[in-house]
């Protein structure tokens, strides 16, 4: 394989296929998968192939996964054309320099990589080293839109923040120095994903309710800080153990535009969810 470009890369990809759209929404619907620090080459060839063979896409579907760095050149290289591919985190640093460890937004891009998640819960609170900022994260926001990226913006609540009766006072702060640092055309490119810190990966969901209500004061707080017009068009994504199973209830809501999918987007359940849209 002689690979000297992104688009090098993105020609021996397969073709996907489109199918029929589902009922008709206000925002195209944004599915994306979050591999975490999962699967090893042999199980990704796997996925892959599950993925590549899974069927048609509804047409007001966007879909993208995001996989750790060193499996991208692979998925890059192998996934159908219509899954968009995409990285969990970037760094702050806008171009290269002396970053060691750190991968640029900038690498991204260049390889070929549509979208990243920025301000994951995971890594806002860390795991074994200190967590990212809300600063830092907006930060990290700006930089990947300058270099071309789109943006997951991660948002969400603890549980005793949501058993407190906090949970949008924790999201508006979390929001605010992104709200400071875009201009309202940079929105276009940024989706927001809550994601309910106390049901990632704990099999616990908010109840479709809960999660409209809260999708609902976010789509309000966008509209009074940064502009009506972009709260009616940005995507707001639910992130709190959305599977098969419950993505018909959760994306039926009017303001849950999409999902991002943590252990569901490593099997074969993630088409049941991109299938899960309103019909």
């Amino acid at each position: 394989m002689n690979i000297t470009s992104a688009a090098s890369l993105a020609e021996t990809r397969p073709a996907g296929s489109a199918g029929p759209a589902g009922k008709a929404g206000p925002r195209k619907y944004l599915i994306g998968g979050n591999w975490k620090c999962n699967g090893t080459i042999e199980e990704n060839v796997g996925r892959i192939k599950t993925f590549n063979e899974a069927g048609a896409i509804p047409e007001n579907v966007e879909v993208a996964l995001c996989v750790p760095y060193v499996h991208l050149f692979m998925v890059l290289s192998a996934l159908r054309t219509d899954i968009a591919v995409g990285a969990q985190d970037c760094g702050v640093n806008a171009g290269g320099g002396a970053y060691t460890g750190e991968i640029g937004a900038h690498m991204l891009a260049e390889m070929g990589c549509t979208w990243v998640i920025v301000g994951h819960s995971e890594r806002r609170e860390g795991f074994g080293m200190a967590g990212e900022t809300e600063d830092l994260c907006a930060k990290k926001c700006k930089v990947a839109l300058d270099n071309g990226l789109k943006v997951m913006f991660a948002i969400g609540e603890k549980k005793e923040e949501r058993e407190s009766g906090v949970t949008m006072k924790v999201c508006a702060k979390q929001l605010e120095p992104l709200a400071k640092l875009l201009s309202k055309e940079e929105w276009a490119n940024v989706a927001i994903a809550y994601e309910p810190v106390w049901a990632i990966g704990t099999g616990l969901t908010a109840t479709p309710e809960m999660a409209q209500e809260t999708h609902a004061s976010i789509r309000k707080w966008v509209a009074d800080n940064v502009s009506k017009e972009v709260a009616e068009a940005v995507r707001i994504q639910y992130g709190g153990s959305m599977k098969g199973a419950n993505a018909e209830g959760l994306l039926a809501q009017p303001d849950i535009d999409g999902g991002l999918i943590g252990g569901a987007s490593l099997k074969a359940d993630f088409f049941n969810v991109i299938n899960g849209i309103p019909k």
